[in-house]
């Protein structure tokens, strides 16, 4: 969600004549496999997060470590016919970061060579939690003043490492799939927009949301050890609220870390077992599954129609999750939706065998172009023309929703008239007025940002999107660059499957993902449009955006049948903003520390013992982090004594560990850093210590690493 950015101005199967083929593996149904993770934690202060669009939110430590996590699928036949399947704990894959891993892949040489435009897909589990400031368009970066090239470099390199882990580990193996079903970890948080879409087609679903989760295992065939899953559900990474200020992976990241930590004991399992929860039609879904409150006192539910409350406007309206308690950062209720979303990936990772489904067929396709929507005109299915439009947000886009709700007089399904709100439209005017053309095409949205069609001082937001998608034997994947709808990714993934059937000989299995290779808002049903809630005011390319992705997908399966051996042609490139992109945001000038305290000294020490449960917390002299973002390493530890030896057995990966940074006089660089370890979590009872790792940064620029120590307490 970008919403308060407007403060400042995102086959059947076949079947034999005697019944259905029992299923099983064979070599013919061996892949090359590979899986890989890295660390892409990006700078964790003094960085607008990437998400929820609030100017104060802004990074003051860590709760966890982001990570990608890498996946290659290939041909064991043909090393030209694989793809690369990225999941970056950020909130989307985007344009500049996709270049610039398309170039370092370049770098790499030969060994890299078949890896390009039509086989890299880079996606995000929509984390809201995270740094921001590496998008490619000017919008997202404005309320995290503008670009930032170590934010975007440490995704760059970290996904770039993920990739080399995985290809270092490829080798034959086998993929197979299961499901379960999340049991309460989504609703739909735009139902009033849901029950537009027609009745006979609501009536084939049994809820609102997608509650599937599917999972595919990565097998190898050497000795059978299963290194990695790789799951698609749908659920919006809105667990951590729009006041949390330490960086996280959300509701998916914290899930991976919880599958992986949980099959590290499994003997079924590699030492460096990869678990990955990808996005999927999450649009208009919520984890906050209590529903939506107005904590202004009254504890009414929002207004159904337009999440506003008795003042009339959005501000008090916020969704709830399991763990509601007041508006806590969400920490709790991202604790209990991660376990829940880890728990559905256990129960179909046990089912694998008889009750899964094996990928089989052997061969691997991959297609991906670029495609300008403005003003493409197109056929729908019944025949009739329709069109895109040039990229545009409406009024509702800046009501936000209920995840975390936009500012001043904006509502959710605003799309009256214009005039109605003078301050915005003198506003939007300043920035520049849709053309009559751009007005009649966009239709029901009255147009408040017309970004397709603003350029200085370069693209404010994506006419050019990526259309791609992969297949290995009957499983195919879609990608998506906008945040696809509950409905829309139905009739997408429906669409895709019927065509598919037509070239497959096994029932085809389609996931979609989004938002994946550069970040192009929202999309819904055209009927879900015509309301005008956040979700269809964020729909970039007018009415008929969903039935454009879904004939630019559909019309280029071919790519993806087993004897194809040509590519579509690239299309329009998309524009490439890093070098030209602004920044108004200040680097580290100096870190100093107060006469008498070193670096790393101890500004509060833990007390000599504590309950199991309790919160341990000790404080550091500290320095900006900004200075090494140690990657592949850690801020804050804790140590263990076995013997007479420390052993590290935390590290701020662990979520119960936390990293706090601040200020403590800006003119002298002077910093604090706390230590904070939530026992109740993982701990065992015993003798600990903390450890703190920092670099200061001199007033001429030199970076000097340091370390701190605690004293040591016992937990019992």
């Amino acid at each position: 969600m970008l919403a308060s950015l407007l403060f400042l101005v995102l086959a059947a199967a076949v079947a034999a004549a005697a019944g259905p083929r029992i299923k099983t593996r064979a070599d013919g149904d061996k892949y090359l496999i590979g899986v890989g993770k890295a660390d892409i934690t990006g700078p964790v202060v003094e960085i607008g997060f990437a998400g929820y669009a609030d100017l104060a939110q802004k990074g003051t430590g860590l709760r966890q470590r982001l990570y990608s996590r890498a996946f290659i699928v290939g041909d064991i036949n043909n090393s030209d016919d694989r793809f690369v399947y990225l999941v970056l704990d950020v909130q989307s894959g985007d344009t500049a970061m996709r270049y610039g891993i398309l170039e370092a892949l370049e770098e790499l040489g030969d060994d890299y060579a078949m890896y390009g435009q039509h086989n890299v897909a880079v996606t995000g589990t929509h984390s809201h939690a995270g740094p921001g400031a590496w998008f490619n368009y000017l919008l997202p970066q404005i309320t995290t003043f503008g670009f930032d090239k170590q934010s975007y470099q440490a995704i760059v390199d970290g996904a770039i490492l993920s990739i080399q882990r995985a290809q270092e580990s490829l080798q034959e193996g086998y993929l197979d799939v299961a499901t379960a079903d999340v049991v309460n970890g989504a609703i739909n948080r735009s139902l009033f927009a849901y029950l537009n879409n027609p009745e006979d087609e609501r009536n084939r679903y049994a809820d609102s949301v997608d509650t599937k989760m599917t999972v595919m295992r990565f097998q190898r065939a050497s000795d059978n050890k299963d290194i990695g899953v790789l799951t698609w559900h749908a659920v919006h990474a809105t667990s951590m609220l729009g006041n949390n200020t330490h960086a996280a992976g959300d509701n998916k990241g914290l899930a991976s870390w919880m599958l992986e930590r949980d099959m590290s004991g499994n003997d079924n399992a590699a030492d460096d077992f990869v678990a990955a929860f990808s996005q999927a039609n999450h649009a208009d879904t919520s984890p906050n599954v209590l529903g939506a409150f107005c904590d202004d006192g009254s504890g009414m539910e929002c207004d159904f129609e337009r999440s506003t409350c008795a003042d009339g406007t959005v501000e008090a309206c916020h969704g709830r999750g399991p763990k509601f308690e007041a508006l806590d950062l969400g920490v709790s209720s991202c604790y209990e939706i991660a376990t829940r979303l880890a728990s559905a990936a256990k129960e179909a990772y046990d089912s694998f065998g008889p009750s899964s489904t094996p990928i089989v067929g052997s061969s691997v396709k991959s297609f991906h172009f670029f495609h300008n929507m403005s003003f493409w005109d197109f056929t729908l299915p019944d025949g009739k023309a329709a069109q895109t439009c040039p990229a545009a947000l409406g009024y509702s886009f800046a009501a936000g929703t209920s995840d975390w709700p936009g500012l001043f007089d904006f509502s959710q399904g605003d799309s009256g008239d214009p005039d109605a709100n003078p301050l915005w439209a003198v506003v939007k005017n300043l920035l520049r007025e849709p053309s009559p053309e751009q007005e009649a095409c966009q239709g029901e949205k009255p147009v408040l940002l017309d970004i397709g069609e603003m350029f200085t001082p370069y693209a404010w937001g994506p006419n050019i999107v990526d259309i791609q998608a992969f297949r290995v034997g009957q499983f195919v994947i879609v990608t998506s660059p906008s945040e696809v709808g509950t409905m829309a990714g139905r009739r997408w993934r429906e669409a895709v499957a019927a065509e598919a059937e037509q070239f497959l000989d096994e029932e085809p299995i389609v996931v979609l993902t989004s938002p994946a290779n550069t970040y192009a808002h929202y999309l819904t049903t055209p009927e879900e449009y015509d309301v005008q809630r956040y979700e269809g005011a964020s729909t970039l390319y007018g009415r008929h955006s969903l039935d454009a992705y879904i004939n630019l997908t559909v019309s280029n399966l071919q790519y993806l049948t087993p004897d194809a051996t040509e590519r579509p042609a690239p299309g329009p490139p998309a524009p490439d903003n890093r070098e030209r992109a602004l920044s108004f945001i200040t680097g580290v000038v100096t870190d100093g520390a107060p006469i008498g305290q070193a670096f790393g000294s101890v500004r509060s020490q833990p007390a000599s013992s504590y309950d199991l449960g309790d919160v341990v917390k000790a404080t550091f002299q500290g320095a900006n982090p900004r200075n090494n973002l140690r990657l592949e390493g850690t801020f804050v530890a804790v140590e263990r004594l076995d013997g007479d030896t420390w052993t590290q057995v935390r590290d701020d990966a662990d979520w119960f560990l936390v990293y706090t940074w601040r200020r403590t006089n800006f003119v002298l660089g002077y910093s604090e850093v706390d230590v904070t370890w939530e026992t109740g979590g993982n701990a065992e009872p015993g003798t600990y210590r903390f450890k703190y790792y920092g670099d200061a940064k001199s007033l001429l620029g030199k970076i000097t690493a340091f370390q701190g120590t605690s004293k040591s307490f016992e937990l019992s």
